[in-house]
């Protein structure tokens, strides 16, 4: 037997074999240990395990403590071993490490059985070798590349690392660390993320084929990702179901059961520019970055907003958001299909020579001046057709246009702004600056400034009775020239001849939005103490000198004229609105918090308040909103006021409950494109039914019912004395005979600001 062995060892063939078999032993132990020693990178050691320090996104949470959106730059949320129903665990071991609880890191069964099947016997259904830990030490680490040997060299940083975790951490920790760093589909890291993202709930909430949806990505995240390809991730489901009924973690009844349901998704994006209320979330990022910027950690340093896991609490409300972005999509798709028909062919986004202004307008054009190309030579530039995708309210689509075309085609498009705020601290629970973040991001809440049309109009008849006006005070319908003004003559729509003998209390003279007697009330007053009145209830623009700021030519930021309404449901005082009440770091410390801005000055005294709530109440119930009852069926405790600007350029609506007031404004951002007809421009059609069709789900839904129920409290009995006359009179047979039809003349505008 001896001499056997000897003679097959002399062979020198196999000499050459055992050579190699050995050099190859020795190398990769050489190789071990040298990066063992760190020659190709340092390998973290127990030490620096101990204190794993991830990556966190920052949560921005709503009023109740809901998810409504997050920063970052992976997207992942922590949680602890608590939070993860056992049947989430259970398919995890089955699907991944079934001897996850009995090996220290590496399963040397495992790797046995790759060597045999899959490398020997070429067996690729055998499996791999990697455990849980391995993936854990892969996943916190990640992969770089060295060349010829770089599997190799990662396979063993990641054992070692593996080994260093199991010394340090128990098994539930380890499924800790793992579940919160594990990659899943759309670029998501970690169960939470990935649990809020596709199913729209918490981890802990997940059912056992939901888990196993997410546990089954795992294995090639993009192949299986269940929003792209739901059969495949049905079918992966299905397989981690067997596994776990294999391994007995679910009984062979239940397998039936569960395989028998399909997958259905609840996919929730939290990208910066989809998702719920992402103009919201881009104005919190601008504050909170401002914020930032202002304070430090314990050690000195300044936070990440986009690594730091800090949560931001505000005052939204994510259901009544949802709720207000449907109410908007409902009206703004409808509008806009009208708005395009009532201009047919011959729209103004046609226009050459305004497309041509759009075009100058661009960087790329300036870049290509600046270059010294010819206009010429700009214009075939951007003459070139691409793929684009463009905005459609019956769904996106993808076009070949040249610049030119797509200039075409934004142009066309209404865009809308839309603020809900509690009246009694300013509190933001709604917020929508645009019709898609997607594709118009610039901010009509925040941003934009528009003219203000009729809804400025209130602001007049507060500082007339502000300073002594009567309420019964009755003014004429018939249109005035001013002298000192270019002659200007203010006129009413749809006026006629007959509004000469026609006079209006100032109730019915606000409630029907009259034009003329607006300046005339302006004018009795005068424009300083308007102003000043304006200034009083937050107001910061400059507002024009001039009689037509009655008529709401000055261009106020919609957020402000939110802002300025609240004082007639809060005791007279302004409510700043605002978004943010504290900041926490991820151990849940406060670094932040913020307080309602009230002003401590009254804007005007209470029976103002009382007089002027009246007049607006007398909008909604019988004046130019009078819709909200009549189409909506609205029976809610409602002032209000509408507001169209010249040329029907914008639409508003204030709506004013006891417990919100809501502005809405619809327009093109191009301001020199209105509405075709007053009858669609007009406030009350473009802006009011978003308002419309808000209070209406919201009357639907009890959750809202103390906002919905509320009533405004009873007016003062001198208020209800002092407002208990006709709304309207008419001349007498001799006033009549001896009044002109005419245009009449006035005095010169009163108290003008020099």
């Amino acid at each position: 037997m001896k001499h056997s062995i000897k003679k097959i060892l002399q062979n020198k063939w196999i000499k050459r074999l055992l050579l190699l078999v050995v050099a190859v032993f020795l190398f990769f132990v050489s190789l071990f240990f040298s990066i063992y020693l760190g020659l190709f990178g340092k390998v973290p050691s127990k030490e620096d395990l101990s204190f794993i320090i991830q990556e966190e996104s920052t949560e921005v949470l709503d009023k109740d403590g809901e998810l409504i959106g997050k920063y970052y730059i992976y997207d992942r949320q922590p949680l602890e071993f608590e939070d993860f129903p056992k049947h989430l665990i259970d398919a995890l071991v089955a699907t991944e490490d079934v001897r996850f609880f009995n090996h220290d890191g590496i399963d040397n069964v495992s790797l046995l059985r790759v060597f045999v099947k899959s490398i020997l016997l070429q067996d690729k259904s055998s499996g791999g070798g990697s455990t849980i830990t391995l993936q854990l030490a892969k996943n916190l680490f990640g992969r770089r590349d060295y060349w010829f040997f770089g599997i190799v060299v990662n396979k063993f940083k990641e054992s070692i690392i593996a080994k260093r975790l199991e010394e340090i951490y128990t098994k539930n920790e380890i499924l800790t660390l793992y579940f919160n760093t594990v990659p899943f589909s759309d670029n998501t890291y970690g169960i939470e993320s990935a649990s809020q993202k596709f199913f729209n709930k918490s981890t802990k909430d997940l059912s056992i084929s939901e888990a196993a949806t997410l546990i089954g990505s795992l294995k090639a995240n993009t192949y299986y990702n269940p929003r792209l390809h739901l059969d495949r991730s049905q079918e992966r489901r299905d397989v981690v179901l067997s596994q776990m009924e294999k391994y007995g973690y679910l009984s062979a009844d239940s397998l039936e059961v569960i395989t028998e349901t399909p997958v259905e998704l609840n996919y929730r994006s939290f990208n910066h520019d989809q998702g719920v209320a992402p103009y919201f979330r881009e104005q919190v990022k601008k504050e909170l970055s401002a914020i930032l910027d202002t304070i430090t950690n314990s050690e000195g340093e300044a936070y990440d907003l986009y690594k730091d896991g800090l949560k931001v609490y505000t005052t939204l409300d994510l259901k009544m958001q949802q709720l207000a972005e449907e109410a908007m999509k409902t009206h703004m798709a409808k509008l806009q299909k009208d708005f395009e028909a009532s201009y047919g062919n011959a729209g103004p986004w046609t226009n050459s020579k305004l497309i041509d202004a759009e075009v100058k307008k661009l960087p790329k054009y300036k870049l290509y001046k600046e270059q010294g190309l010819s206009d010429a030579q700009i214009q075939d530039s951007l003459a070139v057709k691409r793929e684009v995708e463009l905005f459609s309210w019956a769904g996106d689509t993808i076009q070949n246009l040249s610049v030119r075309d797509s200039i075409s085609q934004f142009l066309k498009f209404l865009n809308t702004g839309m603020l809900a705020v509690d009246p009694s601290s300013g509190a933001v629970r709604t917020y929508i600056g645009g019709v898609d973040y997607r594709f118009f991001k610039y901010d009509h809440v925040s941003q934009s400034e528009r003219q203000v049309g009729s809804t400025f109009k209130p602001f007049v008849y507060t500082a007339a009775i502000q300073n002594g006006m009567d309420p019964c005070e009755y003014f004429s319908l018939a249109e005035v020239t001013y002298t000192n003004y270019k002659n200007w003559t203010p006129s009413n729509s749809g006026s006629n001849e007959d509004d000469a003998y026609e006079n209006y209390s100032l109730e019915k003279a606000l409630s029907h939005s009259v034009n003329t007697i607006a300046v005339k009330v302006l004018n009795k007053v005068g424009i300083s103490k308007v102003i000043e009145q304006a200034q009083r209830m937050g107001i910061t623009k400059e507002l024009p000198n001039e009689p037509s700021l009655a008529l709401g030519v000055a261009q106020i930021n919609l957020k402000e004229l939110t802002g300025a309404y609240t004082s007639f449901v809060n005791n007279s005082h302004v409510a700043k609105p605002y978004y943010i009440t504290k900041i926490e770091d991820h151990h849940g410390n406060v670094i932040a918090s913020f307080e309602p801005e009230i002003a401590e000055e009254e804007a005007f005294n209470d029976y103002t308040r009382q007089v002027m709530l009246h007049m607006m109440k007398a909008t909604v119930n019988h004046g130019t909103a009078k819709r909200l009852r009549s189409r909506y069926g609205l029976k809610n405790a409602i002032a209000g006021k509408t507001g169209t600007t010249q040329n029907n350029k914008d639409g508003w609506f204030v709506g004013i409950t006891p417990k919100l007031v809501t502005v809405t404004w619809v327009g093109n951002d191009n301001h020199s494109i209105g509405f075709k007809t007053t009858g669609m421009g007009q406030g009350a059609n473009s802006a009011l039914p978003i308002f419309g069709e808000f209070y209406k789900a919201l009357n639907a839904d009890n959750a809202f019912a103390e906002i919905t129920n509320a009533h405004f409290e009873a007016s003062s009995q001198q208020v209800i004395t002092d407002l208990n006359c006709e709304p309207e009179k008419h001349d007498g047979f001799f006033k009549r005979l001896f009044k002109s039809k005419n245009k009449k003349y006035c005095c010169p505008i009163k108290n003008r600001i020099s």
